[in-house]
Order: structure tokens, then C-alpha cells, then sequence
């Protein structure tokens, strides 16, 4: 950000109110890009960690459970 831009950005969130300087942060927050995920390499510290029956019961638990439509829930 250019220092003159956040000069003035600053001089006009100290005229507001404490209520209005939180909105201008959250509109603020939704116009930067979203953060990036995290890099494969640094998730593979977890391989291994579920045991392999416990990644079977969920892979049934979720093929059992998903995809399913209840025509009486509507």
C-alpha cells in the first residue's frame, strides 16, 4: 500500500466511530484474496497417524451416508 493512501485511509478511521472503523475492517478483510491452503508438504508430519481400521470405518461411515436422498425430509 502506497504511504500516502494509508495515510489518509488511517486519518479517516480515526474520525469514525469505534462501530463504523469495525465495519470498514471486515469490508476491508472480504476484498483480500483468500489466504492460500497449506502446502502438501507440510501435512505429510500426519501420514500415518489414523489407523487403517479406523480409515475403513470412516470410508463406510461416509459411503453409507452420503448421496442419499430422503424424499420425506422435504
Amino acid at each position: 500500500m502506497s504511504p500516502k493512501i494509508q495515510e489518509e485511509l488511517l486519518q479517516q478511521m480515526s474520525r469514525l466511530p469505534e462501530e463504523e472503523q469495525r465495519r470498514v475492517l471486515a469490508f476491508a478483510r472480504g476484498l483480500a484474496p483468500a489466504e492460500v491452503g497449506v502446502r502438501g508438504s507440510d501435512l505429510l508430519k500426519f501420514s500415518g497417524l489414523i489407523s487403517h481400521d479406523d480409515l475403513q470405518a470412516m470410508a463406510r461411515t461416509i459411503e453409507e451416508g452420503c448421496e442419499r436422498i430422503d424424499p420425506s425430509e422435504w
